[in-house]
């Protein structure tokens, strides 16, 4: 299989410099990293995809028994490691992504190098100590609101996700990105995301990895990126200024920074 057309593999930047790997996270694609990526061109060199279901990718090549857990996804990360051949990558995950390129770096470390995790959540649903943001019953009412009404649920979900109220086209941007998702697709990658618990496989990584913590986040508060932080040995935390989930979109300049500081 081809799969750099699978997933829509898009490399830029500096031959032969080191790779930098931009994943994105539920409901989106590539684009989200179009005010990022190219602020790293000059000395890394980037590689941009869909996950198989997302964006331009191949969607004859899902299987909902492949991505009915996170290691599918994981797999498209290795898949195009090999395909590349790339190693020692910086990857750059966000959201759901985050804990993809924990499996991914966990399974092969060659491949991975270091881990950036813009927003991580190991775990959306509190569980005793652990502080996720949401009860049970709070998932089982979004999951099931997804199901029943996937475009509705959209338009509704993602301006609340982006944050930002003052900047309403950030939301927008999301709903249309969450709108072009196939609903199908789309119903599992959520149920995937928002019932994942990834909380043992953080202390299994052995690479340099970086928490970007937005300082208010509807998905993700302040107590999961500490979480994060404690949980993944010799990780560094930085608390941004920058609201929402999304700070690739709404702080892209804080996130390029933040990123540049740490590497």
């Amino acid at each position: 299989m081809d799969i750099v057309a699978r997933n829509n593999v898009k490399v830029a930047g500096r031959r032969g410099g080191r790779p930098m790997i931009f994943s994105h996270g539920f409901g989106c694609d590539q684009s989200m990293w179009r005010y990022v990526a190219p602020a790293f061109e000059d000395e890394y060199e980037t590689v941009l995809f869909d996950y198989v279901g997302a964006g331009r990718s191949e969607l004859s090549a899902y299987s909902a028994e492949r991505y009915a857990s996170l290691d599918g996804y994981a797999q498209d990360v290795l898949d195009v490691c090999e395909e590349l051949d790339l190693t020692g990558a910086v990857f750059v995950g966000h959201s759901v992504s985050a804990m993809v390129g924990v499996l991914a770096a966990v399974r092969e470390p060659r491949r991975l190098g270091t881990l950036i995790l813009v927003a991580p959540s190991p775990r959306y649903i509190d569980d005793g100590d652990y502080v996720g943001g949401f009860s049970g019953a709070d998932i089982e009412e979004l999951v099931d609101s997804l199901d029943s009404n996937y475009l509705g649920w959209s338009s509704q979900m993602a301006p609340v996700v982006m944050g930002n109220p003052d900047r309403p086209e950030l939301g927008e941007e999301l709903t249309n990105s969450f709108c072009r998702t196939d609903p199908e697709i789309a119903k599992q990658f959520a149920r995937t995301t928002f019932l994942s618990d990834n909380r043992d496989d953080l202390g299994k990584v052995a690479v340099p990895a970086l928490i970007l913590q937005c300082s208010h986040d509807a998905l993700a508060p302040p107590q999961v990126g500490h979480y994060v932080h404690r949980a993944i040995p010799g990780s560094e935390l930085t608390l941004m200024r920058a609201t929402g989930h999304c700070p690739n979109l709404s702080a892209p300049e804080e996130t390029i920074a933040a990123i540049k500081a740490f590497l």
